[in-house]
């Protein structure tokens, strides 16, 4: 099993900055895949970002631009920087791990208990 620890939430006035810590219990390296999904009040989870092991990136379509995804292998940790937040970002925030592993292969997701994100003036 992977932990997952998040940090860095917390509340922010629209068109500011927020910088969210991921800190995974083994390295990362070995993680097929770690990402950022968020979940607001009545809403589906949806994907933010996520990063492969190799370091291509992915984001939801509304959000390029202000989310930047990135990795810190020596720290096992993975980041997300969030510019020029709208009140609309309001979620909880989650990562997520995906392994793919075994015989017969199979994918495994692991998730983190979330950091509260709050946009408002």
């Amino acid at each position: 099993q992977v932990q997952l620890v998040e940090s860095g939430g917390g509340l922010v006035q629209p068109g500011g900055s927020l910088r969210l810590s991921c800190a995974a219990s083994r390295s990362i390296f070995s993680i097929n895949v770690m990402g950022w999904y968020r979940q607001a009040p009545g809403k589906q989870r949806e994907l933010v970002a996520s990063i492969t092991s190799g370091g291509s990136t992915n984001y939801a379509d509304s959000l390029k631009g202000r989310f930047t995804i990135s990795r810190d292998n020596a720290k096992n940790t993975v980041e997300l920087q969030m510019n020029s937040l709208k009140p609309e970002d309001t979620a909880v925030y989650y990562c997520n791990a995906h392994v793919v592993a075994g015989l017969p292969v199979r994918g495994y997701d692991y998730w983190g208990q979330g950091t509260q994100v709050t946009v408002s003036s």
